[in-house]
């Protein structure tokens, strides 16, 4: 006998929620926010469409279907079953953030605030939630993800980016190469290197592309081909900036080895959950063979 589909609910905390653990009160969080010429009826106003769009979905939800809730926080700490059906209730970072912990489930976006959000991943109201549940596995989107694996067995997934750095985005030692370029390696000090998808090229990778004036392509979310920058690339004596942007088809990698005490290499902006590398680590970059599987 077949286990029941599982809904997991991925929500996070509101700013709302977040200034009242901070101060205590709401008053005393409103007269916080009015120091600094906001209004709280605003920070509040998406607290309740928020809440009101999590209990909608959960109300939706097959009577025999199990269901779980799980805050953003704790993401990394879940464990996600393969027939789990993940609803992420929020923005479109909500969706790039449980990314990285999935193995193919379906994933459907609920966007809480629209007109507010991009909507690129959460692409549905939540009124829509029960005939989506119904369909989750008839209509999905295979999205292009990135991972960088360091020789220490360390894995990282993304789905929007990865940025190899420092802690602080000071200057980064390391020596890059590219498999598919006949070896060719370059001495490289700089603000880090940014590896993104095509869901990332409507994000911090377009920002860059778009200041640079770069002539490359960016991908489509569903095309097997990155993106890469390198950040305010230093020339020296002995370090280069021949290698400062490019294009990784599915079977290329970027190589990156590490000349610095220490360097990380994070995904999607979350920066405590990071690749943790020291001097002489090599970090290969590529195409990962998971796709998230969005719902359409």
């Amino acid at each position: 006998m077949s286990l029941a589909p599982r809904a997991v609910l991925v929500h996070r905390t509101t700013e709302y929620e977040e200034l009242v653990a901070r101060h205590g009160t709401h008053g005393q969080a409103a007269f916080f926010l009015a120091s600094r010429g906001r209004d709280i009826e605003e920070v509040a106003d998406r607290h309740r469409r928020a809440r009101r769009a999590l209990a909608e979905v959960t109300a939706a939800v097959p009577l025999a279907w199990r269901q779980a809730r799980l805050e953003r926080g704790d993401l990394d700490r879940f464990l996600f079953a393969p027939e789990d059906v993940v609803v992420v209730i929020g923005q479109d970072g909500l969706v790039a953030n449980a990314a990285k912990y999935l193995t193919g489930q379906p994933v459907i976006g609920i966007d809480t605030d629209p007109g507010r959000n991009p909507g690129v991943l959460v692409r549905h109201r939540p009124g829509d939630a029960a005939k989506l549940l119904a369909a989750s596995g008839t209509s999905v989107d295979e999205l292009t993800m990135v991972e960088a694996v360091a020789d220490d067995s360390q894995r990282l997934r993304a789905l929007n980016e990865i940025y190899l750095g420092t802690p602080g985005h000071q200057t980064a030692r390391y020596r890059l190469g590219l498999d598919d370029d006949g070896g060719v390696v370059e001495a490289q000090a700089s603000s880090g290197v940014l590896v993104g998808t095509g869901t990332g090229a409507t994000g911090w990778l377009r920002s860059v592309w778009q200041e640079r004036g770069s002539r490359i392509a960016l991908p489509s979310p569903t095309e097997e081909r990155l993106v890469w920058f390198v950040r305010e690339a230093w020339p020296s004596p002995a370090t280069g900036t021949a290698l400062v942007a490019g294009e990784l088809a599915a079977s290329a990698a970027l190589t990156v080895t590490v000349e610095s005490d220490r360097l990380i290499a994070f995904g999607d902006g979350i920066e405590t959950d990071a690749l943790q590398l020291t001097w002489g680590q090599r970090v290969r970059v590529g195409v990962c063979a998971q796709r998230l599987r969005l719902v359409g």
